[in-house]
């Protein structure tokens, strides 16, 4: 049986094209889920994830989590060491660097590189506290509610993508955004934003992504199915 470690398009994908089992996060309330069977919550650390692969038969493990999702990827590496199953990264792109772009190593850091007053912030909700001291203004859009800490200035938008250029352009225009801070989880359904930032002149502060475990990794659906293929799962 296959594991797959889901919440994102990918997952979903791979989900239609191998029989699998899809593991989510639970952090949304109202995920999109994946066909076939599908488990949600987390396996209580890298002995539980462990024992939780000896029980179910697992023979391989495809990790199509978010590229921001660093601790459930660490972990199922280092059960997958443990236990002998094999491991796959499945992880789209990241975006094409531009013009214009202040790249920073963490969420914190960004908090420290803000160049504007009117900041369109769309880092999600779990990291909106390391904003709460920051003067600025914000627009934070994200999927689910915040709790604080949070800026105390500050517009909640709740909104899922996809999301189109002119509706970026407009937002930015409507709300005066003069910076945008995002992280560079790549894919079609959060470009749009950096696109309407190009065309206004806007700068972006974009957060790396976490280094990943020595893994085999791969960036398309076609190339996991072809690597459980060989995987013989």
């Amino acid at each position: 049986m296959i594991l797959i470690l889901g919440g994102t398009g990918e997952a979903r994908e791979l989900a239609r094209r191998v029989p699998a089992i899809s593991s989510l996060a639970g952090r949304v309330s109202n995920p999109a889920l994946p066909v076939g069977e599908v488990r949600v919550g987390g396996f209580g650390g890298v002995d539980g994830l462990a024992q939780w692969l000896r029980d179910n038969d697992i023979h391989a493990v495809v990790d199509a989590t978010h590229p921001f999702a660093r601790q459930i990827t660490a972990n199922a590496f280092e059960a997958c060491q443990r236990v002998g199953v094999s491991f796959l990264i499945l992880r789209r792109p990241g975006f094409e660097p531009q013009d214009g772009w202040t790249w920073v190593d963490s969420v914190a850091e960004a908090a420290l590189s803000l160049p504007g007053s009117r900041v369109f912030l769309t880092t999600g909700r779990q990291d909106l506290a390391e904003f709460a001291g920051c003067p600025q203004w914000f627009l934070a859009r994200m999927v689910e509610p915040p709790e604080p800490p949070m800026p105390a200035r500050i517009e909640v938008l709740l909104s899922r993508g996809p999301f189109t250029v002119d509706g970026e352009l407009e937002l930015m225009r409507s709300r005066r955004i003069d910076v945008l801070v995002t992280k560079d989880s790549g894919g079609a359904m959060t470009s749009a934003k950096l696109e309407a930032a190009r065309q206004l002149g806007i700068p972006v502060v974009i957060v790396r992504r976490p280094p990943l475990p020595p893994a085999e990794t791969v960036a398309t659906v076609d190339e996991a199915v072809s690597w459980l293929g060989t995987a013989g799962a």
